[in-house]
């Protein structure tokens, strides 16, 4: 009889500390809560208000000598919760497993206090996970969010100021490359998480979660910084108050309008490549809606899939709305010219593996598309004709003679995709074998999944633009180029290739650059390139370079 009582009185104790405890912890911050609303609400607001302007009111002349203290979280970012970005980490740097469990810990988390919360969260998206799995989720995935969900004054008051120092109980591993490579911020200072070999144990180290006022002294000493911003709460109230002067970034300054979210064009640096598989910010609601969707989404991809493998192109097109895949056509479909030997050259902007696909589809006919490295499992799969390019300029183009010689020809000059509005350098090769070249436009939307990847599996591309409830591939004909504008008519490759790259460009409102697929890779695995728009080029100058 003892074996059991003590388990009933271990069960009872951890009943009350994991559960009881944490309600009425819960239940008494929230009365606390109430009673300030209730009755100090407006006074608390007007003091504050009194106390620390609004980040808006910060002058943002002559800060050039100025240091500013900051944290991300609540301030730098609009979003209240940073809940999303440790289920991108989640998701993107450890599996869907563990997305779900994160996912699972909500309601535990809406009970405890920030810094129980915060040690939850760390726990189950770090336990386990390899460094350079973080390394490249914090360089590929999480810039893109951070800089979409950035708040344009917080910004504005940071980018004014000569020295900039970041203070914040997220994990620095989070947050430290991107606010030093996009933000330029000098000093990251945040929690710091355990490691054991080369992964993390998912624990604080002995120093525990930063606390900012502290940690403010140690760095500044009996020096004050100049300018503070921070949120309404208690404890940036106390780390503001060491600073010479401050602001406060209160709610509706977070509020997504249009005079707080940061435009693509005020981007401290422009955001060309990106990985990871979300197109969303996975907030509690947009993630479980997800997890919903999972099931259906992925037997809605297989149909996909095969109705467009094995049924006519007329059928397909016509199924399309019915089954939530969108085909935008514009444009007219020009026809080979009877003089014309050759098939057609059909030149294409690369948003995922399906552009020749959808391509064929558009055009009702089979098609050749040219392709790199492509899986096994796509080329397997594919409905059309895919033949391999080994990246030998001279071996390649007689392949695509070859080809163009059997009939009508797709290609992607940028070698590889790109998310953004952006195209990359194009190739110059295509231009030397064919009279006859079609551009098309072709850019893609989807809600929930990107349907390409740098990281992950390629064979699962055409799996996750599928399994978006309505994904949408829009194709625009822009005509054949004049053959005064072909290397027939006298033209270089190079500029052949620099004017179909600036046509296409135009007609889908992009940036051109002169970025290539070696760029990509190697930003994703940590240097950078630069954007360049080619329109202030002289058209002699040849930006295209071998396949």
């Amino acid at each position: 009889m003892v074996f059991p009582m003590v388990l009933l009185k271990l069960a009872d104790w951890a009943w009350y500390q994991l559960l009881a405890h944490s309600f009425y912890r819960a239940a008494r911050k929230i009365g606390t809560y109430g009673s300030l609303f209730n009755n100090n609400n407006q006074c608390g607001r007007s003091h504050q208000g009194s106390t620390y302007p609004s980040v808006s009111k910060c002058p943002l002349e002559c800060n050039g000598t100025k240091t500013l203290v900051c944290d991300i979280h609540g301030t730098l970012l609009r979003t209240p919760s940073f809940f999303p970005y440790f289920m991108l980490v989640a998701f993107e740097g450890g599996s869907i497993f563990r997305a779900l469990v994160l996912l699972l810990s909500c309601p535990l988390l809406w009970v405890l206090d920030h810094e129980l919360g915060l040690r939850v969260m760390v726990f189950v998206t770090f336990c386990g996970l390899r460094l350079r799995d973080m390394e490249s989720v914090g360089r590929a995935v999480l810039p893109k969010f951070f800089l979409e969900n950035m708040n344009l004054h917080a910004y504005e008051v940071l980018a004014s100021t000569g020295r900039r120092v970041v203070f914040t109980s997220i994990p620095r591993v989070m947050v430290e490359g991107f606010l030093k490579e996009y933000l330029s911020v000098d000093v990251v200072e945040g929690t710091e998480l355990h490691v054991f070999g080369d992964y993390y144990t998912g624990f604080f180290t002995d120093e525990g979660v930063l606390v900012k006022h502290k940690a403010v002294k140690e760095v500044f000493g009996e020096s004050k910084p100049d300018i503070g911003l921070g949120g309404s709460g208690l404890n940036d109230n106390l780390f503001m108050s060491l600073c010479k002067e401050a602001y406060v970034v209160s709610n509706e300054d977070r509020k997504t309008s249009a005079s707080s979210v940061m435009p693509r064009h005020k981007y401290p640096k422009p955001l060309v490549f990106h990985d990871g598989r979300l197109a969303f910010l996975p907030t509690p609601m947009a993630t479980l809606s997800m997890f919903l969707w999972l099931p259906a989404g992925i037997i809605l991809a297989i149909y996909r899939l095969l109705v467009g493998i094995f049924l006519p192109y007329k059928i397909v097109i016509l199924l399309g709305s019915w089954i939530g895949v969108h085909i935008r056509i514009k444009g007219c479909t020009p026809s080979r010219s009877a003089t014309n030997k050759t098939g057609v050259l059909y030149v294409c902007t690369h948003r995922t593996l399906l552009d020749p696909v959808f391509l064929s589809t558009a055009l009702g006919k089979p098609m050749t598309a040219v392709t790199y490295s492509l899986s096994k499992m796509s080329e397997f799969i594919a409905p059309i004709k895919t033949v391999r390019l080994t990246r030998d300029r001279k071996q390649d183009g007689v392949t695509m003679q070859r080809l163009l010689s059997e009939g009508d020809l797709v290609v992607c000059p940028e070698g590889t995709t790109c998310r953004e509005p952006y195209l990359l350098r194009f190739s110059s090769l295509f231009a030397e074998l064919a009279d006859e070249i079609v551009p098309v436009a072709i850019n893609t939307h989807v809600g929930m999944f990107y349907g390409t990847t740098a990281s992950g599996l390629k064979c699962l591309d055409p799996i996750f633009f599928l399994m978006n409830p309505c994904p949408t591939y829009v194709l625009e004909f822009l005509g054949k180029v004049p053959r005064e504008l072909t290397c027939a008519g006298g033209k270089s490759s190079c500029e052949v290739a620099n004017h179909i790259q600036r046509q296409l460009a135009d007609a889908l409102g992009f940036e051109c650059t002169t970025l290539t697929r070696r760029d990509k890779y190697m930003m994703l695995a940590g240097n950078e390139g630069v954007v360049c728009d080619m329109r202030k080029k002289p058209n002699n100058t040849c930006l295209s370079g071998p396949m």
